[in-house]
């Protein structure tokens, strides 16, 4: 029963924004605080603060980034962001983060990654990887919120083979045959939008956030 003293970050702040501590009580599979030079806050989809939600860095940090090669820096960690209860500059990192009793955490995935359908929660890339019907070289799957409230709708990205010559209502009519079939019956495909290629970071991870965005101002 050893201690495994993990942290989590990314390249772009220079290491972690959360770590274990040799100097603090550990519980397994969490981390117990933010990491050196640095704080961060967790809030909701309204910038409020939550136990349970997005990590917002606060800058200034040791190491982040203050540039970024063929991409805007600003547009990419801050605009959007809402201010923090004290008025401060949020920085975007795209985690998901539990805050538990006692000052501890756990690291929850991206939260890009999953989504809240009727009350079911579900992972992008399983919704993904039902959604591969024939024609279909790639997707992305988001939710959006609907403008008169109510559940999230679920909006499939596709892009297609040149092979593929089925219409938006097919390619909608055999998504959701599929997920259907393969996940769970309640879940319903709001719209099926076709695009040339899936916007992507420098790592190659499929950026959903901007995807939904163009869903919500289609």
């Amino acid at each position: 029963y050893q201690p495994v003293v993990e942290y989590c970050g990314g390249t772009e702040i220079g290491g972690g924004y959360i770590c274990g501590s040799r100097v603090q009580a550990q519980v397994p599979s969490a981390f117990s605080t933010p990491a050196l030079g640095l704080d961060f806050l967790l809030i909701d989809e309204n910038g409020q603060p939550v136990d349970n939600g997005e990590v917002a860095l606060l800058p200034p940090m040791l190491g982040s980034s203050q540039s970024l090669l063929n991409r805007d820096h600003h547009a990419v960690y801050f605009d959007g962001m809402p201010p923090g209860p004290a008025g401060q500059t949020l920085r975007r990192h795209g985690d998901q983060i539990t805050a538990f009793p006692g000052g501890y955490y756990r690291a929850m995935g991206r939260v890009d990654d999953t989504m809240n359908l009727g009350g079911i929660k579900v992972s992008s890339a399983e919704l993904e990887r039902a959604s591969q019907v024939e024609g279909v070289r790639e997707c992305a799957a988001v939710a959006v919120p609907p403008k008169g409230g109510g559940p999230s709708q679920l909006v499939v990205f596709v892009v297609l083979s040149s092979e593929c010559f089925l219409s938006t209502d097919e390619l909608k009519r055999a998504i959701q045959t599929q997920i259907r079939r393969e996940l769970n019956p309640l879940f319903k495909v709001h719209a099926v939008r076709q695009i040339e290629k899936l916007p992507r970071t420098a790592s190659n991870k499929v950026m959903r956030r901007l995807l939904r965005d163009r869903a919500l101002h289609a």
